[in-house]
């Protein structure tokens, strides 16, 4: 792609870091409306996948409560997503049942089951911080996973709990019959959930949380107890992961253990560091992307939980900001002449790393079908190629791809470091 070709959006970034807060949600709520008709997301599975990244933007920025903004490395936050969901489970039976209550209001139950078990389970977890807090989050989690087994009466044991969202009083005229009012309830309640959650931040309590994050003991200092910080933060994270537990409920109309499990608590960490825990927009970023991911490698490799952890250690070790981080990077000289050069090396950059991942991925392609579908065959469809994983010749070719497309990649760097220094030298005579 030409450096033309990718500066406008380089471009509209920065323009929107310097719009106002309410034209900036003004956009947002427009962009969100129109998504569901924008073809290619016009149809069932295309509105499913938004509603899916909707409720993870919830979750994700629910966990960045704690662990971006209080300094908390939770390892069991799924624990409020699902206690939150099977709250809202349970109520929507009980509307199926006769309980005149409209369907979309559901997510208040999960929300309010949320702050219950965030306020039991954090009481207990906040009176320490750093590893102590995390293994202790691990061991909670572990600890209402093996409940959602032994009390089936309350979980439904491995089937879960199933309602339906449809046999219910009406909202505005919300039946939730289709995939595209699901998504609308989705949005409206990410919307408020994003908003309260932007707001908390910028309350006293949530300026203390920055403090206690980076000093506790001169928050202490000054006359706030850090524990009782970390539990205020610890609530309000449960607050909206459980109401991303009740949305959760809403659009698949089941809940079961793995809602609780250690994977989706991992998933969410995945979500927030991926996006950028130093950005309030990060971990949405990061969930939108990551549930892309999910859904578009799963269709063509079975492979795919692999590649999605080497791009999470891609990111952890090159661009510790995430991928907001990347774009923040990016928005000192959106507006220079030196823009240009910088996207010019990245273009260089791109034939090696295209050339350097070809050939890494056919080899885990072949890899994973020796090891776990041996009984498939050993020819696969790599793309356009068709490759015999019982022959040396298409290893031989993937090594020497993934080997010369990284020294050609690594002699790159200097052009773009040269850049880099060119394009911050004139941002910043710009500046003055």
């Amino acid at each position: 792609m030409s450096a033309n070709a990718m500066a406008p959006p380089l471009a509209a970034a920065s323009a929107w870091h310097g719009a106002s807060p309410l034209r900036r949600w003004l956009v947002v709520v427009v962009l969100l409306a129109a998504l569901p008709y924008v073809p290619g997301l016009a149809s069932d599975f295309g509105r499913s996948l938004l509603t899916q990244m909707g409720i993870a933007a919830v979750f994700a920025l629910s966990y960045n409560v704690l662990f971006g903004q209080t300094g908390l490395l939770s390892f069991g936050h799924a624990v409020y997503f699902g206690l939150g969901g099977y709250a809202a489970v349970h109520l929507m039976r009980a509307i199926n049942q006769g309980l005149p209550l409209p369907m979309p209001l559901v997510p208040v139950a999960g929300a309010l089951a949320g702050l219950l078990f965030g306020a039991i389970f954090g009481a207990l977890t906040t009176r320490r911080a750093g590893t102590i807090f995390a293994l202790i989050s691990l061991g909670v989690g572990e600890l209402v996973y093996a409940a959602t087994f032994m009390l089936p009466g309350l979980f439904g044991g491995e089937e879960g709990i199933t309602a339906s969202r449809t046999r219910g009083p009406t909202l505005a005229g919300l039946d939730l019959g289709s995939q595209l009012q699901v998504y609308y309830v989705v949005v409206l309640w990410a919307l408020a959930s994003a908003a309260a959650m932007r707001a908390f931040t910028r309350t006293p309590v949530g300026r203390m949380c920055n403090a206690v994050r980076d000093n506790p003991e001169r928050a202490q200092f000054v006359g706030y107890d850090p524990q009782r910080v970390r539990f205020i933060a610890f609530c309000a994270a449960g607050i909206f992961a459980g109401l991303a537990g009740g949305l959760h409920a809403i659009n698949y109309e089941i809940v079961a253990a793995d809602a609780v499990g250690a994977q989706r608590s991992g998933t969410v960490l995945i979500m927030a560091y991926l996006g950028g825990t130093g950005y309030f927009a990060g971990p949405v970023v990061g969930a939108v992307v990551l549930t892309w991911l999910q859904s578009s490698l799963s269709a063509y490799t079975a492979a795919w939980q692999l590649y999605v952890g080497i791009v999470f250690i891609v990111v952890i070790l090159y661009a510790p900001g995430g991928l907001a981080g990347l774009v923040a990077m990016h928005l000192p000289i959106a507006r220079t002449r030196a823009l240009r050069a910088v996207l010019a090396s990245y273009a260089v950059a791109f034939i090696p790393v295209i050339i350097m991942v070809t050939g890494a991925a056919s080899m885990i392609e072949m890899s994973y079908r020796l090891a776990t579908q041996r009984e498939l065959g050993t020819a696969i469809r790599f793309g356009p190629f068709a490759l015999d994983a019982a022959s040396p010749t298409p290893w031989v070719i993937g090594s020497l791809m993934a080997v010369l497309g990284w020294f050609a990649f690594r002699a790159t760097w200097r052009y773009i470091a040269a850049a880099w220094g060119a394009a911050i030298d004139e941002a910043r005579s710009v500046r003055r």
